[in-house]
């Protein structure tokens, strides 16, 4: 794995690792952010936090601005709209590179973005409830979309990494989860049963600062408290590519904090084949 940014993709990685993304509904990458960049954007991160925003556009809804650590999970829409460093990152061409590679898609676009701080000790309000992304995109989008998950911090399997249930992208879309429910278990009851019984068979995204998980907009996915030492601190980026849109009869307005395609500050091209 390497410890700064992505390899070289030649083509049989390519061809391995879209085969993996297709049957599994989730790929993890080698380490892609650069190290100076992390540092910049965990300083941005602690600014976004405390209602500090560089180019005086607020995150999407209505951010709780706080200068204390928080005690549940936060969540913050569109940070990088607020901040050129964050836009920097979500918008990195190693991501958009490996993207492309997965999914096959001609171009790479950002048209959301959340930042999630979880912070320690395991206490209520920190679970992130299994889910597909597609529930929350359903009445708006429609077509090849997908979410890569970038680590900010130090991902361990004590700190609440994300967990992918493989294969579940098979199973259609449910509309059975929660992205905002503690209660894992019932969920995972609610799911298998709608599900028709497909098999759980969980896998950890554990991610080194700088690593990046992809997962299909049908993979049920969530995770625990975390118990480390300190808060665990991620970007869910969400990317579409050419094969994507807003389905008939839609508006933008009415797409809440998905960010227009036209709007190239809200929705960042990433990768583009020339």
């Amino acid at each position: 794995m390497s410890t700064s940014t992505s390899p070289f993709l030649t083509e049989t990685m390519k061809t391995a690792a879209a085969a993996q993304f297709a049957r599994d509904g989730f790929f993890i990458a080698p380490r892609l952010i650069p190290t100076e960049l992390l540092g910049r954007v965990r300083q941005q991160i602690d600014a976004v936090y405390a209602g500090e925003y560089e180019t005086g556009i607020p995150p999407a809804g209505v951010p709780k601005a706080s200068k204390e650590p928080p005690k549940s999970l936060v969540k913050i829409d569109n940070a990088h709209r607020s901040d050129r460093t964050i836009y920097e990152l979500v918008s990195h061409p190693a991501i958009g590179r490996w993207a492309a590679a997965l999914t096959g898609g001609k171009m790479i676009q950002v048209f959301a973005t959340q930042l999630l701080i979880k912070p320690p000790g395991g206490q209520g309000g920190v679970n992130v409830g299994w889910h597909q992304d597609q529930e929350y995109w359903d009445g708006a989008l429609q077509g090849e979309i997908f979410t890569a998950w970038v680590a900010i911090s130090d991902v361990t399997a004590e700190s609440g990494p994300m967990r992918f249930v493989r294969g579940s992208n098979h199973w259609g879309l449910l509309k059975a989860g929660d992205f905002f429910s503690d209660h894992l278990d019932a969920l995972k009851q609610r799911i298998q049963e709608k599900s028709g019984g497909g098999a759980w068979s969980e896998v950890a995204a554990v991610l080194p600062p700088g690593g990046v998980s992809f997962h299909h907009r049908l993979t049920v996915h969530g995770s625990g408290p975390n118990l480390g030492p300190g808060p665990r601190v991620s970007f869910a980026i969400h990317l579409r590519t050419e094969k994507s849109g807003l389905r008939d009869g839609v508006k933008w307005q009415d797409a809440g904090y998905l960010n227009d395609f036209n709007d190239l500050q809200g929705s960042p091209v990433a990768h583009r084949e020339t």
